[in-house]
């Protein structure tokens, strides 16, 4: 397998948490730390596994109502740097930056949220901001990082890890990916042709 990547770290954050349990069983199994925030963090450990809060990372707290929460330059600097650049590398040790090699994400459900007839306020809140931007984050650096951005790709991560272990290859994260830009694009359409009307 070329690029093969074994997964050490996953950051969970996820608003649907149906199907996700087979995942996390098997990522405990193979010994995969977990990271995460809020209500995923409580899932996480109400299943009985340990789960690292991401504010333990970024030693601040979820803000503004829970608008912020991911948004950091420890999260994303993990996620982001490239594992073969000795100048990132060298900054993720500096700043103190854990390597986050699974990024698990399912958005708040906006075009759900529209279709409800909830109010413009609430419409606005289901605007999904930390969630796409890992994503993206996850997404643009696949040569990495294994990015899952939504609950319908869970069963294709757990085949992964029921084949192959804790381990992916090239052309895997890059499907992921490739995955993930369409889970963006689609959701910005969405939000997108609500403003326009």
């Amino acid at each position: 397998m070329s690029g093969t990547k074994e997964i050490k770290t996953a950051l969970v954050s996820v608003y649907h948490k149906d199907g996700l349990e087979d995942v996390l069983a098997k990522l405990n199994e193979k010994g995969v730390k977990f990271l995460s925030t809020g209500g995923t963090h409580s899932f996480i450990e109400g299943l009985g596994y340990k789960c690292q809060k991401v504010e333990e990372v970024t030693s601040y707290p979820s803000i503004l109502g829970g608008r912020v929460k991911t948004l950091h330059p420890r999260i994303f600097g993990g996620i982001l740097a490239r594992r073969e650049n000795e100048s990132d590398l060298a900054q993720m040790k500096e700043y103190e930056i854990p390597a986050i090699d699974l990024v698990i994400v399912d958005l708040y459900p906006f075009e759900q949220t529209v279709l409800s007839g909830a109010s413009e306020q609430d419409i606005i809140e289901k605007i999904d901001i930390g969630g796409i931007s890992l994503i993206r984050a996850g997404a643009k650096n696949f040569k990495d990082v294994v990015i899952v951005p939504s609950k319908a790709e869970y069963p294709v991560l757990l085949q992964i890890l029921n084949t192959k272990g804790a381990q992916t290859d090239l052309d895997d994260r890059k499907t992921f990916a490739e995955r993930a830009f369409a889970v963006s694009s689609s959701y910005d359409t969405a939000i997108h042709e609500w403003f326009a009307k």
